[in-house]
């Protein structure tokens, strides 16, 4: 429930990762590497750093998403405000180490009940999403920097 007592959805995506928690969390916070798994941005691991992801737009969307960093915890945690369309909702990365690498855990929280297509895209999208971070990922373990 949120605050006001309404019912609220959240997508959970997890992953176990064949790498330590300090590679994935420079995926999860260098800007270049966001942009190749996730969106074009201005992020900054810095509490209270409000920053935009940008893709191209799509029918009435922008392709804007206007986000605020609210907890950084390296290599563990990373949350921040995922703001589109009047769609407000926090993201969330936590990173726990395991015997093979990495558990990471990706939740969207915030959806309303009558937010069904907006649940259900971000469900797509996050799952989407995982894959490529897992590639650019390995990439780094390669030793690849494009």
């Amino acid at each position: 429930m949120s605050e006001a007592g309404v019912a609220t959805r959240t997508v959970v995506v997890e992953k176990e990762l064949a790498h330590a928690p300090e590679k994935v969390w420079r995926a999860l916070t260098e800007g270049e590497l966001i942009a190749r798994w996730l969106m074009a941005n201005d992020f900054k691991p810095v509490v209270g750093h409000r920053f935009q992801l940008r893709t191209q737009p799509v029918g009435g969307w922008s392709g804007v998403i206007d986000c605020e960093v609210l907890e950084v915890v390296a290599s563990q945690r990373l949350s921040y405000t995922w703001n589109t369309m009047g769609v407000d909702t926090v993201a969330t990365f936590t990173l726990t180490p395991t015997a093979e690498g990495t558990a990471l855990r990706i939740e969207q929280s915030g959806f309303s009940e009558a937010q069904e297509q907006n649940y259900k895209g971000a469900m797509y999208g996050w799952r989407s999403f995982v894959g490529k971070l897992e590639s650019v990922v390995n990439e780094m373990n390669e030793g690849e920097t494009r």
